[in-house]
């Protein structure tokens, strides 16, 4: 499986990268697709939500993901190849790069293993998202998540109510905590890319940041006390007698997340894409070799099924995506969006069901054309309050559901890995919004 999968990832880059060039325009921007075109993205987010509810034990199985994910994609794609070949190619370019970083991060970050089992209560829980949230902007959401997951599960094993702890990890963790740097979240790295500078994102929106995660550290902690005191006796009694002080396994792996940061920071395609790969090899290679480190990855219960559950239904949601994004581009203009919160509400309204990275750009773009400067860069000087808009959005808002980000549905599957039962996609999305409604009026009013 491991040979199948690095395989693949090569194959993808050598075959897609030649085109990088090409797709680094705006990818549909000269596209009129059909106005019934978005249906296969809608029938898509429609199997998401409705199969696992229907049919949750066939749901359960990768295979039959694929299978739905082709089904609905495949017309798309060809569609899409048909009448706009080089927005096909552009997306292909961003699935793999986007996919790419996140197998690195999964297969990285699970090399490491913090052992122990903290007895799981409200302040701990707290205190280990918090951890989690500070790490995401250096890590990435994703690094953060899978960093930090681990020990949280661990940590919540002899407990009965563990969903909602995890649903506030996605919240805090997988999104909000990722706005300071490009490094957090793949929309600030795409708005790095086209110039804003590294440090903007923390120097202007260090205040959003501190406030979500204050507002969502502080709920989280009254929830569980809440919710902590339905357990039964006997968790507790189970939760103090497995009690096991901290430790670091799988060393070797953390200068490795230092060489993605590093890559993600200096490299460009595909030399970044490369060096991605070498530090899953590395790692993946030294597990083999090493008792300790192979047996880290053990003691995570490390799996490929939830990468491969995130790159089957990414791939097709990259795909069906692309008339929806065109459509988005051509009437973009024609939304009545001039004012910073009608930048916050639309980015983050249209990141919640659309991939943010994308998203971003979108709104970046049309706030340079409204805003009548030249580059993301004059934008970020003469009308930050836009850019900032746009950034929370995608960032925030993509908390909204699971196919928001990325990591949400990768911390979703790890755990129900470790039979943790999960809110179904709706049930979800209905939390995740009143949760953080609180903070999108505040940052509608302040911004």
């Amino acid at each position: 499986m491991i040979r199948v999968s690095c395989a693949a990832f090569f194959a993808a880059i050598f075959l897609l990268c030649p085109g990088v060039a090409l797709a680094s325009g705006e990818g549909g921007s000269h596209w009129e697709p059909p106005l019934w075109s978005p249906a296969f993205f809608a029938l898509l987010l429609g199997g998401i939500a409705v199969f696992p509810l229907l049919y949750p034990h066939w749901w359960e199985d990768n295979a039959n993901k694929a299978k739905f994910t082709a089904l609905v994609s495949v017309p798309a794609g060809i569609l899409v190849f048909v009448q706009y070949p080089e927005g096909l190619l552009h997306e292909g370019v961003s699935y793999v790069q986007f996919i790419c970083l996140l197998f690195t991060l999964f297969v990285v970050a699970n090399g490491i293993h913090i052992p122990g089992n903290l007895r799981a209560t409200p302040a701990l829980n707290t205190m280990l998202i918090g951890i989690g949230f500070l790490l995401a902007s250096l890590l990435g959401t994703t690094g953060a998540s899978i960093v930090m997951i681990n020990p949280l599960l661990c940590a919540n094993k002899e407990r009965t109510h563990v969903a909602h702890t995890v649903l506030f990890f996605i919240l805090a963790v997988s999104n909000c905590g990722g706005l300071l740097t490009p490094l957090g979240d793949p929309p600030l790295f795409m708005g790095f890319l086209s110039g804003v500078p590294f440090t903007w994102y923390g120097e202007h929106l260090w205040k959003e940041w501190a406030g979500a995660g204050a507002y969502l550290l502080a709920l989280y902690f009254a929830v569980d006390i809440y919710v902590s005191g339905k357990e039964e006796e006997s968790a507790w009694i189970r939760d103090e007698e497995n009690a096991e002080s901290l430790g670091l396994m799988g060393w070797f792996n953390i200068p490795l997340l230092g060489g993605v940061v590093a890559a993600t920071i200096f490299a460009p395609t595909p030399v970044r894409e490369l060096c991605y790969l070498g530090c899953v090899f590395t790692s993946l290679g030294y597990g083999m070799i090493n008792a300790a480190a192979k047996d880290a990855r053990k003691r995570n219960e490390f799996a490929w099924a939830p990468i491969l559950e995130v790159a089957i239904l990414f791939a097709g949601i990259f795909i069906t995506m692309i008339p929806a994004l065109a459509l988005l581009r051509q009437y973009g203009e024609s939304l009545p969006v001039t004012e910073p919160w009608h930048y916050f509400v639309a980015t983050g309204t249209f990141s919640s069901v659309l991939d943010n990275a994308p998203t971003y750009v979108v709104f970046q773009t049309l706030g340079i054309t409204r805003e009548h400067v030249e580059s993301a860069l004059e934008l970020s000087q003469k009308a930050p309050r836009i850019l900032a808009a746009v950034a929370v959005g995608s960032v925030f808002m993509g908390a909204n559901t699971y196919i928001g980000n990325a990591p949400n549905f990768m911390v979703k599957a790890i755990a129900e890995e470790r039979g943790v039962r999960m809110p179904s996609f709706f049930v979800y999305m209905f939390w995740a919004v009143l949760i953080l409604s609180p903070i999108y009026a505040v940052i509608c009013f302040t911004l």
